[in-house]
């Protein structure tokens, strides 16, 4: 710009030299351009941004009338040395450079579209001043505007477009006002140059209704801006209101950068219009040297003390009363939005902490009871995304020795020291929970399947195994975990519920971990609802029985089968044994129900004996059934009925130490036993049968429990378990059944370690009697009665005698109603 002005200029100075004045009137009308330029820069509008002021004077006003009146080259030189001397004594070096290079352009602007005007330029008549004064005048505003909208643009960082667009009323108002001075001055001039005093007054009056309208539009806009700003503060977070404080501040008081420092930490937030340049408690001096003004942040009533605004300008600013009472406004507006975010942070604080305390266990920091069950509830409805949820609960033995003996401070150290050893075992997406005492959960979420539960199960409780340092002392603790996976229906209390029941499960059993088992729940509501439905179940004949063979290992021929309960219920379908068996025994309905099922099983044996298979026929017997003196009598009546011998039938007992121990007990088998009716112990080895009966009561048969059998290829402790009770079964003249036998590697290990007869899928499934009957007449390679080819003769077995003491003859033909296995 200052580039383009000194070409102008020069080029005035070369045209001055051949139009330069020659007489006194020149001289006079050269002297009148530099005093009218000069007095049209002193008499302007002021504009601040930021540390920089504007100034809109009447220069373009003074040089159309020079180009109307005077040689342009005279006007540019007149303009260039009136702008200077307006200037000088006012204005930056900086500032008065720009004032002259601009003013100087513009001239040479006008100049330019005077001379494309030809002869026509200057206007004589009346109509042609109008006309071509303002086609010069439009030039020369247009030019203006284009050299310092843009520097505007650039000091107060906005869009040169915006900032064309803003205020533009009131910039072609002016021009207005300025092209009729222009005007009115020139025609004067033409028509009677006496009326040039009337002139001053004038433009005097015309700046004045100017100047006025510009305060007025710029005092609307500020209170505006002020009434944006404060709304903008009315939030209750801090970091917004800072945010918003300073951005709005820098807007609203044109300022190069807002600080706002506060008492309580001691944080400094420090930016401009453009955002946060730096947020913290430790700032380093701000970057902009000049004028600061700083405002405490008091309230309207100066009772708090909450910090301090300061306003930074690169140069030399001074505020306008308004601008003043404006900061002061917005300065308590700032103190009252902080105090508001301070109390609600506050307030969110306390909340917060009563929220924690309310999910929390004190003690710990655990997860409390509450927490446990409302997670644990939101996570049971995502579960069939998420994977399987199982929850783990935990109980310290013997905790209330280490209160007794050490006392309760060290009692929760030591609850202490767990929760931690817990909370670092279990996994990022598991939730550790303490429900109380020395009882604490862990709700396992997205195992990919069940069976995981047992291992992270395993892993929780190993964690406890090293011993805990309380007081210097080391202290072992030992714990019984239960496992429950969450159930189909019920929701979290049914899970948590279950996992109470296997956990003491384990504790009955002398156990580490237990996994919740159904048949072993006495409170299991869905059991609770279908035993409501067992009087009419038993009334018509819901119960049926299926059978599954009993087979001499050896031969592969059928020799007993086992009958088991079945409950074809009519809305829910075949009903799992495990689920009803347990009610029917605490119902009132268990003599009608074994009845009922004794039955269908002698019905069936009376039916394959007269098909040519005498097969003996298994029936398991409730422990609650040999509290019955009558029962005995009733098995008898039984057997009358379908005309069938006592010893095609077995009872199939599953001992418990205290039935065993009750003298109508030992009366009932013995009656039994004296009436021909023979007598299996099942399950033998899994801790339900008690040797001590082996000495009271003669069975005749015992029956070794699937899972031995199951494990005896891989586990030597199971296979040492069938060898001791084959040995056994041998010194005691007793038959010996194995069951779960799914294997033809099975079927030869157990006949080559003596094992009479077995039982299981490698045979055949339960089925029908009518189903059955049909296999037996067909028979197995050419041999009915045979499900199995025969094996090797290099399989010898030592056999059992024929008869025991008791006189009833020994017989492979192992029995089990076993309502409570599915086989």
């Amino acid at each position: 710009m200052v580039a383009g002005a000194t070409i102008v200029a020069l080029t005035a100075i070369f045209s001055a030299r051949t139009q330069h004045p020659d007489s006194a009137r020149d001289f006079v009308t050269v002297t009148a351009l530099v005093l009218t330029v000069t007095l049209a820069t002193v008499i302007k509008t002021r504009l601040r941004i930021r540390s920089t002021t504007f100034y809109f004077a009447w220069v373009e006003t003074a040089i159309v009338i020079g180009l109307a009146v005077a040689p342009p080259s005279w006007v540019i030189l007149a303009t260039g040395i009136g702008v200077a001397c307006g200037s000088v004594t006012r204005l930056a070096p900086i500032k008065v450079a720009f004032a002259i290079a601009k003013h100087t352009l513009v001239a040479g602007g006008a100049t330019l579209a005077a001379l494309a005007l030809g002869s026509a330029w200057p206007p004589r008549e009346p109509l042609g001043i109008v006309v071509l004064l303002g086609f010069v005048y439009l030039v020369a505003a247009i030019l203006d505007d284009v050299l310092a909208i843009p520097v505007i643009a650039l000091a107060s960082r906005t869009p040169v477009l915006r900032q064309f667009r803003d205020d533009l009323d009131l910039r072609i108002a002016g021009f207005g006002l300025r092209f009729l001075v222009a005007a009115c001055t020139v025609l004067i001039l033409r028509v009677d140059p006496r009326l040039l005093p009337a002139v001053p007054a004038l433009v005097l009056s015309l700046h004045l209704a100017y100047s006025s309208r510009i305060r007025t539009r710029t005092e609307q806009q500020a209170w505006q801006r002020l009434a944006r700003a404060t709304d903008a503060l009315n939030v209750v977070d801090l970091d917004q209101v800072l945010t918003t404080a300073v951005t709005e501040a820098s807007e609203l008081f044109s300022a190069d950068e807002i600080e706002i420092e506060l008492r309580e930490g001691g944080r400094t937030v420090r930016g401009n219009a453009a955002g946060i340049a730096y947020d913290g408690t430790s700032p380093r001096p701000s970057d902009i040297d000049g004028r600061v003004m700083p405002v405490a942040l008091e309230g309207h009533n100066r009772t708090d003390d909450l910090g301090v605004l300061r306003l930074r300008f690169t140069g030399p600013v001074e505020l306008s009363e308004r601008e003043q009472y404006t900061l002061r406004t917005f300065a308590s507006a700032l103190c009252t939005a902080v105090r508001n975010a301070q109390a609600y942070a506050e307030l969110a604080r306390i909340a917060q902490d009563h929220a924690y305390a309310a999910t929390h266990d004190a003690l710990t920091g655990l997860s409390n009871r509450r927490h446990l069950l409302d997670e644990g509830s939101a996570q049971l409805t995502t579960r069939h995304a998420d994977g399987v949820t199982a929850l783990v609960l935990i109980d310290l033995n013997h905790f209330k020795e280490v209160n007794d003996t050490l006392g309760h401070g060290a009692g929760d150290r030591v609850l202490i020291q767990v929760a931690e050893r817990l909370r670092h075992a279990a996994r990022p997406d598991d939730l550790v929970a303490r429900l109380g005492g020395d009882e604490f959960a862990v709700l396992l979420r997205g195992l990919p399947a069940p069976a995981v539960a047992s291992h992270r199960a395993e892993a929780l409780l190993n964690a406890l195994h090293d011993p805990l340092d309380v007081d210097g002392m080391r202290i072992s603790v030992e714990a019984s975990g239960g496992i429950a996976v969450a159930p189909a229906t019920g929701g979290m209390p049914e899970l948590l519920r279950r996992a109470d029941v296997a956990m003491y499960q384990a504790k009955r059993a002398g156990q580490r971990l237990a996994t919740y088992a159904p048949a072993r729940d006495t409170a299991d509501l869905s059991r609770l609802t279908l035993g409501g439905e067992l009087p009419r179940a038993v009334a018509d004949h819901e119960f049926t029985v299926n059978f599954q063979p009993i087979v001499d290992l050896g031969s592969g021929e059928v020799i007993g089968a086992e009958a088991l309960a079945r409950w074809h219920h009519p809305t829910h379908g075949l009903i799992d044994p495990l689920r009803f068996l347990e009610a029917v025994e605490r119902s009132g309905l268990l003599p009608a129900f074994a009845e009922a099922i004794l039955d269908q099983a002698l019905i069936a044996a009376g039916s394959w004996r007269d098909a040519g298979f005498d097969l003996p026929v298994s029936v398991n017997v409730s422990p609650r059934s040999l509290l019955d003196a009558r029962f005995p009598g009733a098995v008898l009546a039984r057997l009358r009925a379908h005309d069938l011998p006592p010893d095609r039938l077995v009872l199939e007992l599953t001992e418990t130490l205290t039935l065993s121990q009750l003298d109508v007990v030992d009366r009932v088998l013995s009656r039994l036993r004296d009436s021909g009716v023979r007598l299996a112990l099942d399950d033998f080895g899994t801790g339900y049968s008690s040797l001590s009966l082996l000495s009271r009561i003669p069975v005749h048969e015992l029956k070794i429990d699937r899972s031995f059998v199951t494990a005896m290829e891989t586990a030597p402790e199971a296979a040492a378990v069938i060898r001791s009770t084959l040995d056994l079964g041998r010194s005691l003249n007793l038959t010996v059944v194995a069951e779960g036998v799914e294997s033809e590697p099975q079927r030869r290990a157990l006949w080559e370690l003596g094992c009479a007869a077995g039982q299981g899928h490698l045979f055949a499934r339960p089925l029908p009697a009518a189903a059955l009957l049909a296999s037996l007449q067909r028979g197995h390679g050419g041999r009915t009665g045979a499900l199995a080819p025969a094996l090797h003769d290099a399989g010898a077995v030592i056999r059992l005698p024929g008869r025991r003491a008791g006189g009833a003859r020994t017989r492979p033909n192992p029995s089990a109603a076993g309502d409570s296995r599915q086989h």
